[in-house]
């Protein structure tokens, strides 16, 4: 699912275990954005790539949880 930008504090469903995770810090490394995540409840830090579409930004193998009430 894509949003129009990846921004801190928004919460994202991990699609696979179901587990939330927030966005904690977004950097740019030469020609790619990477976003860290934090396991909501844990200290698990995971670094996604995100993924540019034509109608936004993605994190491959999640789901932007706030636009639903399953969060």
């Amino acid at each position: 699912m894509a949003v129009k930008k990846i921004l801190l504090g928004q919460v994202w469903k991990k699609d696979d275990s179901g587990d939330n995770y927030l966005v904690t810090k977004l950097y740019n490394e030469v020609f790619s954005t990477f976003a860290v995540l934090r396991r909501v409840g844990h200290e698990e830090v995971t670094r996604i790539k995100v993924g540019k579409l034509a109608d936004g930004q993605s994190l491959p193998g999640f789901t932007y949880t706030q636009e639903s009430a399953d969060f």
